[in-house]
């Protein structure tokens, strides 16, 4: 005789698992949240479970027109097609940061053959952000508040790249992001979201960025991105993917979704570069700050409370 007599058994124990998991009917409502999707999403199991993924954008990202969120996510593909899908993409965690993830669906079928919704699974991708924590590249550099490197830290890596790059001339090149707005957004919601807000850009950077990347805080507003191996031809793609990733970033407070206008601006760096030079091209590529900071000015204020 069997010793798990009980459906609600095996029920207990896909919710125990510390992988990332959950079931779907065809309307995409979600039926089942493992442990593992609380962890990795930070959304507990009784604020999903009866909600629709899309709808509340529980799975993958949340920004504007995005593929995942429609017909062609794993979930909907493996439905659809009646076999298993998988993909890298992303979700969003309840803190607001996104999380690069791997993806897998597969249908789930009743006793009579015919597809009643689908079972997807979601691990954390290794990413640059990882790494950084596992082995920092400066004893500090986990120092500023943001969780990635602090100011001092990266201009020391910046200036050792370039002197670097002056021995073994190679492709560099750097990414700027600038929060605009962020002193009238911080008078107005606080230095406590004002610092949320940052460390949600800043974990979403670390997932956007390689491995052999490196990204830290430049300055009040702005991180900078050194990334490796990347040739000026590709910066203008790479800059792009990441400025998508960007978009929409935001946090939860007091009930209303925060956000701030992001503006990037980017330059291969040459041999014979000092830190002057190449920082003043970069300085050069970023959009007028007056345009974004209004922007984000009427942002901030057109919320309750601010």
């Amino acid at each position: 005789m069997s010793s798990f007599p009980d459906s609600e058994i095996y029920r207990t124990i896909l919710e125990s698992l510390p992988v990332g998991l959950c079931v779907v009917d065809l309307q995409k409502k979600i039926l089942l949240w493992s442990d593992g999707a609380e962890r990795i999403t930070g959304r507990l199991r009784h604020e999903v479970v009866g909600h629709c993924c899309i709808g509340e954008v529980l799975l993958h990202c949340d920004q504007k027109d995005c593929e995942w969120c429609k017909e062609d996510c794993p979930l909907a593909r493996a439905m659809k097609t009646s076999h298993p899908a998988e993909a890298n993409s992303s979700l969003r965690h309840y803190s607001g940061y996104d999380i690069p993830v791997y993806v897998r669906a597969v249908p789930v079928r009743n006793a009579h053959g015919s597809i009643i919704g689908a079972v997807e699974t979601f691990e954390k991708l290794h990413t640059a952000g990882d790494h950084a924590e596992a082995s920092p590249v400066f004893p500090d550099s986990s120092a500023d508040l943001t969780g990635v490197a602090s100011p001092a830290a990266t201009t020391s890596y910046l200036q050792q790249t370039l002197a670097d790059l002056a021995q073994t001339p190679g492709p560099c090149a750097l990414l700027c992001f600038r929060l605009e707005g962020l002193d009238h957004f911080r008078h107005a919601c606080g230095p406590e979201a004002a610092l949320a807000l940052l460390r949600a850009v800043a974990r979403t950077l670390q997932g956007a960025l390689w491995r052999t990347d490196f990204i830290g805080r430049w300055s009040d507003d702005q991180f900078l991105a050194v990334l490796s191996d990347c040739s000026e031809a590709s910066l203008p793609s790479v800059g792009e993917r990441i400025r998508r990733t960007l978009a929409g970033i935001g946090i939860e407070w007091w009930g209303e979704k925060r956000s701030l206008p992001v503006s990037m601006g980017q330059a291969s760096a040459q041999p014979g570069d000092d830190l002057a030079s190449v920082m003043d091209r970069v300085r050069q590529s970023l959009p007028s700050a007056s345009a974004g900071q209004a922007s984000a000015a009427a942002q901030a204020g057109s919320s309750p409370g601010s």
